[in-house]
């Protein structure tokens, strides 16, 4: 169990990373939904966003935080993950 501990923290880590590689794309107007590394980012994030997106509305009707919800809740438990390791 407890080697299992430290290669789930830095599978979470790395996940963190895919998120905010997700929201850095979401800002360049050049790549469009159809880019192989786009496509590969939403295939990965999006079982994990669509569910927080239910929970949680977007603010104002635009404002999407679901990616922010996500990655705060990744970072938080690796970090618990570490402490346990």
């Amino acid at each position: 169990m407890n080697a299992i501990v430290p290669v789930l923290a830095s599978m979470l880590q790395l996940y963190g990373f895919v998120l905010l590689a997700r929201a850095l794309v979401s800002w360049i107007p050049n790549l469009g939904p159809d880019n192989p590394i786009v496509q590969l980012l939403y295939q990965i994030t999006e079982p994990v966003l669509e569910p927080i997106r239910r929970l949680i509305p977007p603010l104002g009707g635009t404002i999407d935080i679901s990616i922010l919800v996500a990655y705060f809740a990744v970072t938080i438990l690796a970090m618990l993950l570490n402490r346990m390791a």
